[in-house]
This record gives structure tokens, sequence and C-alpha cells, in this order.
């Protein structure tokens, strides 16, 4: 089940972009949010239950892709009229913090074939630069899952679908994955992309000053990687 434009908890605003999905605001989902989110947290704890809120968007993000009829024969001898993924796919991380992200796409999708873009921001100009890009070859001709755990201001995000788009991947054929959103994230990455999915675990409440998102978990890359 997919919710989207729904305010199924106190963190999800009452109206969203049409292109925003998050996942089913349950008890459990909150559970998961809450250790992450909680400071006492231990780094074998903030690994173990990261990893399954990425894997419950993994899992979300696929159920965007398109689907063909496929008719197979089981092994009864009877035949089955299914479907299969319309086109190939492939991850595509925005670093650092992004890797954290790819194993959960590996363990649904074999073998799938990933891409990563670093970008930071320019202190002179304060806008998001593009440092390095290594992506599959054949990657116009496939279906994107961009992945970063955070979308505060929607920067590097947004700079990523542009790399992703000179690298001729139309920008429906992208599915952004994160675990958490700013509402201005948001809505600063819809208004400039607004046929690119976007797939979300948490709709938190605001920005503060610093662009940190509130309550927020921190920084996730210093959380997963340092000890």
């Amino acid at each position: 089940m997919v919710v989207s434009n729904s305010p199924t908890s106190q963190s999800t605003p009452a109206s969203l972009p049409p292109s925003v999905f998050t996942l089913p605001q349950t008890a459990q989902l909150e559970a998961l949010f809450t250790i992450i989110r909680d400071k006492e947290t231990s780094r074998g704890d903030f690994l173990f239950y990261s990893d399954r809120i990425i894997r419950l968007l993994v899992e979300e993000g696929l159920n965007h892709l398109p689907v063909i009829p496929k008719t197979v024969t089981t092994p009864t001898g009877a035949t089955y009229e299914g479907v299969g993924f319309e086109g190939k796919i492939c991850g595509v991380s925005i670093l650092r913090a992004g890797e954290a992200m790819e194993a959960g796409l590996r363990e649904v999708c074999r073998s799938v074939r990933i891409g990563k873009i670093l970008i930071q921001r320019d202190e002179e100009t304060a806008q998001a630069k593009l440092f390095y890009a290594k992506l599959p070859q054949d990657i116009a001709q496939r279906y994107v899952l961009l992945l970063d755990p955070m979308l505060a201001t929607g920067g590097s995000a947004i700079k990523a679908v542009e790399v992703l788009k000179e690298h001729g991947v139309p920008e429906d054929r992208i599915i952004f994955i994160n675990l958490i959103a700013s509402p201005e994230g948001l809505k600063n990455f819809c208004g400039k992309y607004p046929l690119t999915r976007v797939i979300t675990g948490w709709i938190d409440q605001c920005l503060n000053e610093k662009a940190y998102i509130i309550p927020g978990l921190g920084d996730f890359g210093e959380r997963r990687y340092c000890v």
C-alpha cells in the first residue's frame, strides 16, 4: 500500500505534491524512526534499524516501476499470466551517506548496477557543486533509483537529477528514495522536477536556521560511519 497526500500522522503535511509518496505511517515504522533518532542509540543499533527502514523504502520504490504482461509455465504445466518489469534499473547513490542505501538495493535486486555522484556545497557561492560522477554507460536506457538518506534543502538532490538528465535519463524515469525529508526540501525539489517520484520514510517539521532537519536524526553519515 502507498500512502500519498494523506495526513496519517503529525509529521505528514496535509497536502503533498502528487509526486511524493511516504511509507505507511505505522506504529512499527515510528518505533524504528524513534530508535535511530535517539542520540543515545548505539552505532550498531543505528546501523541495524536504519537498514530495516532502507529495505522498506527500496521495496516501495520498486512498486513504482512500470510492468508489462508476462506469461510463464509453472512446474505443474499450468500457464500463469503475470507481469515483469518493463526495463532495466540501476541505483545511483549521492556520496557519502547515499552509499549506506546500496546494500538494501542489492538485497532485493540481484546484480543491480550502481552509480555514484559526489556533490558538495561550494563555500563561495553556497551552491551544490558536482565533484565526481561515475554512472553505468547505458544509464539513459535504465530506470534510476536515486539514493540519499536525508532531503534537507534539496540542493544536492536537485543537482544529482541535473547530472542524470545530462546523461540522458528522462526525469520521469528517476525515483528518489530517502529516509527523512523536510517540507522545504520537498517543495524545492518537486518544484524543480515535478515528474520525478519521491519515496520518503518520514516528513519532518522544518529546517532550522542552519538548514538542519528538525527533529531529524543528526548527521546520518557521521552516525553511520564513525565509531
